[in-house]
């Protein structure tokens, strides 16, 4: 252990004298191998982990020295080389102990050879000791070396049989896989043959099938069969190319021939027996006809789940073949010629049945005849429901001839009615309550229907307009009125004793008696949104409070009533177009009869119970006429052959005859076809602006004829003056006015007196008549203004005249009343 520690002490000292070493090994110039830095770094690690081996547990301690020095490599070994004196120590130490000494020089000589040669064995020890060290090395990488070449050749060998065997199994793979594939696309083609073949095969089972006595429509394999006949009629038809695709094609259309003519006859039969038990059944033995159209829709629906399942069939296949289309056509028409056959008795029965229980009322026959339609249309599109899934024109079709029979029977009664009452009423119906009402609610069931109705209504309002222009001619162009007709102001006085005796009575009797009263004295109140007239938008700005006998509905003249009443019932009746053309023609001729009705009571009465009759009717059908939201504007067309007569006239000219043979642009016949052209004018006609019209004129005419009345002689005499000054103005002689006979003034004074006396006469009648006839202070008073205010002007030229002319004696002799007192006159009408 102590030889081991001082082996291990000069540790640190022997690694520095190798780094030393290593240092002069590369630090000479003439090195012939110098070491690289990597090799350098190499042999420090060897050196390293060389040291830090563990001495073997199995090695002598003793030895431990020999160990280190014979195995240390040759690296270590160097490091610490023995130097002579080291060697001559031990020499000598060796003579000590062998007791020998030296005495000659010979003994030296010798002992010293032996030591040298001693010495040099000792010094090439290491070196051969280390020789053998490589050596062995070198045997054992030499054998090392043989075996890792006979190992590399054992695995060239192993190389190459594994590339054969590899070789030889991936061809086998290869090989094998392609034989799957080739089987695979074997099996793919064997199976596209089996399925493209199966769609053939199957024609000798279908074939069987459609053959067999025992086949039923209804029968749980008859649907997959059609479906799969279906599939094959698909399948080949897409493969025209197909080796003999006509003839399989014509084989399978040949299946669905009787496939579908075994659904045709199955559906065809069962739709006729039902027909035919129904038919068979004895007609007196049906308690009415709503039983009688009960049993025909009940024994329908009870028969139709049996044949709704094969229709579904046929109705899915119907857009894409198209022998299931002309199938479905035909079940179509069988279906509904058995609904026709069935319903086309009873409905005509029933209509003519209606017919006779309403023969004088024909909007209760056609409510309950609409009515029943509409009920017949419903039911029918409900039963068709249960049959089929998809709708059909043919219904509508069929819905159409059944309404016709009403329509039979409902036009010559149109064709007959005369009363505008009537025919509106009926437009009503048709177009209201069952058009707007029923069909509206309903358009999908009763779409045919509402063609009928249409038709029907089309009828009357025809009928309608035509019996319009008839009424017009006959009852407003052509009436001839009454004595009682004209009987103005009388009937009016008499109305207005007859409101006020009511009025007294209604203070002594309850207030529902007195409300009953009210009702009797309105009970002529317009029906149809004809309001209280007597005023209009610039002719009344405040509300009427009472009722005047002229207001009275029953109190206009019968030409305005009629006028009123026709259009309020064509208003809703007729397309406004139509309206506003019968619109215009029903005004003009009521004014017109307005405008001869006033001239007669002018010459029965007086002028202004006339001018006031045409102005209160005029305003009572401006204000009646405000109500329809239409327009009373029509335009019409006329030809101007103004220009034409023009032309001719200069073509006859004997001046222009030899004209007729140039050939420039003076020809006659030339200038003929272009200047002769006939004009094509535009005219609108507002009939609401021709009453306007006729009533400002109306107006005017009473102001004037009024104002005449009061102010006329003033008016003459202030005429005369202006002539007069006129004259002296232009030259003529000069004049004093009081000197002129006419100009006196004591005839002045008649003059003015006999006007003061006139205004104060008469102005109270006329406000009486204006209050009887209008009976609205401010229509009074809008009417009344420009004559009060002409009255006022003259007054006011004749003050001006006197103070200019006469003297202020003369004045006072004339005597004219002053503004204020005429002011104080006129005033009563505010």
């Amino acid at each position: 252990m102590a030889e081991a520690a001082l082996l291990l002490q000069p540790e640190a000292a022997a690694e520095r004298d190798a780094r030393e070493k290593l240092a002069l090994w590369d630090g000479r110039p003439d090195t012939t191998a110098p070491l690289t830095d990597r090799q350098t770094d190499s042999v420090l690690e060897l050196k390293a982990a060389a040291e830090d081996l563990p001495v073997p547990a199995e090695l002598p301690i003793e030895d431990l020295c020999s160990l280190t020095s014979q195995s240390l490599p040759i690296a270590q070994a160097s490091i610490v080389p023995e130097s002579t004196e080291d060697i001559l120590l031990k020499g000598f130490t060796s003579l000590e102990m062998e007791e020998e000494r030296i005495e000659t020089a010979q003994q030296f000589f010798s002992w010293f050879a032996k030591l040298q040669t001693q010495m040099d064995q000792d010094e090439g020890a290491k070196y051969r000791q280390m020789r053998d060290y490589l050596s062995g090395f070198q045997e054992q990488c030499d054998a090392i070396l043989n075996d890792v070449n006979n190992a590399l050749q054992h695995l060239e060998s192993l190389q190459k049989q594994y590339l054969f065997v590899s070789n030889k199994t991936g061809t086998l793979h290869e090989a094998c896989e392609q034989l799957l594939k080739e089987q695979s696309e074997l099996v793919d083609l064997a199976e596209n043959i089996q399925q493209k073949l199966s769609y053939f095969n199957e024609l000798e089972t279908i074939n069987t099938k459609l053959n067999s006595p025992t086949l039923s429509v209804n029968s749980e394999g008859f649907i997959p069969m059609l479906a799969k006949l279906d599939d094959c009629i698909t399948y080949i038809s897409s493969h025209p190319n197909f080796k003999d695709y006509p003839v399989y094609l014509l084989k399978f259309k040949q299946c669905l021939s009787k496939a579908l003519h075994l659904m045709k006859t199955y559906t065809v039969n069962t739709l006729q027996n039902l027909t035919s038990q129904l038919l068979k059944r004895d007609p007196s033995s049906v308690p009415n006809a709503d039983n009688a159209f009960t049993l025909f829709y009940v024994k329908f629906r009870a028969a139709a789940p049996k044949v709704r399942t094969l229709i579904e069939q046929i109705e899915q296949r119907s857009e894409k073949i198209p022998e299931y289309q002309q199938l479905l056509n035909d079940i179509h028409q069988c279906y509904l010629d058995q609904r026709e056959l069935l319903l086309g008795p009873s409905i005509t029965c029933t209509v003519t049945e209606l017919t006779s229980q309403n023969n004088r009322d024909h909007c209760a026959l056609i409510r309950s005849g609409c009515a029943f339609m509409v009920h017949v249309c419903q039911d029918e599109h409900q039963l068709y429901n249960e049959f089929f899934t998809k709708p059909t024109s043919k219904l509508d079709e069929l819905l159409e001839k059944l309404c016709v029979s009403l329509y039979d029977v409902f036009r010559p009664l149109i064709i007959h009615v005369i009363h505008l009452e009537t025919l509106s009423e009926l437009c009503g119906i048709l177009k209201n309550e069952v058009l707007e009402d029923h069909v509206q609610n309903n358009a999908e069931q009763l779409g045919a229907f509402a063609a009928g109705v249409k038709q029907m209504l089309e009828d009357v309002q025809e009928r309608l307009v035509y019996r319009t222009h008839i009424y017009i001619q006959t009852d407003i162009t052509g009436y001839k009125p009454a004595p009682g007709d004209l009987a103005y102001p009388d009937k009016l006085v008499m109305m207005e004793q007859i409101a006020q005796s009511l009025k007294v009575e209604q203070k002594k009797v309850p207030p529902s008696e007195a409300l009953f009263s009210d009702v009797q004295l309105e009970e002529g109140e317009p029906p149809n949104n004809l309001t209280k007239s007597g005023s209009t938008e610039s002719l009344s700005p405040r509300a009427q409070t009472t009722i005047s006998p002229a207001d009275l509905h029953g109190m206009w003249y019968p030409t305005v009533r009629r006028t009123l009443v026709c259009l309020s019932k064509l208003y809703r009746c007729i397309d406004r177009a139509v309206f506003q053309g019968l619109s215009q023609e029903a005004l003009a001729a009521c004014v017109q009869s307005l405008l001869g009705a006033s001239e007669s009571i002018s010459k029965k009465k007086t002028q202004i119970d006339g001018q006031l009759f045409l102005i209160k009717h005029l305003l009572i059908l401006r204000e009646q006429i405000a109500p329809f939201h239409t327009e009373f504007t029509i335009k019409e067309i006329s030809l101007d052959l103004k220009k034409t007569r023009d032309a001719a006239f200069k073509i006859l000219n004997p001046m222009t005859v030899p004209r007729f043979f140039r050939l420039n642009s003076n020809n006659a016949l030339i200038e003929f076809l272009l200047e002769g052209t006939p004009e094509i004018r535009e005219h609108y006609l507002d009939s609401k602006k021709d009453v306007d019209r006729h009533l400002k004129s109306a107006c005017e005419q009473f102001i004037q004829q009024q104002t005449k009345l009061f102010v006329e002689q003033l008016e003459e005499f202030l005429t005369k003056v202006s002539a007069l000054n006129t004259m002296a103005s232009q030259g003529g002689p000069k004049y004093t006015l009081s000197q002129q006979p006419w100009a006196q003034p004591a005839k002045v004074s008649d003059l003015v007196a006999s006007a003061y006396k006139t205004i104060k006469a008469k102005l109270p009648l006329m406000l009486r008549s204006m209050s009887l006839y209008l009976s609205n202070k401010d229509t009074e008073f809008v009417l009344f203004k420009p004559v009060r205010n002409n009255i006022q002007q003259v007054f006011q030229k004749f003050h001006v005249l006197l103070k200019e002319e006469f003297s202020p004696e003369d004045i006072q002799i004339i005597a004219c009343p002053s503004m204020e007192q005429l002011n104080l006159l006129l005033s009563v009408s505010k």
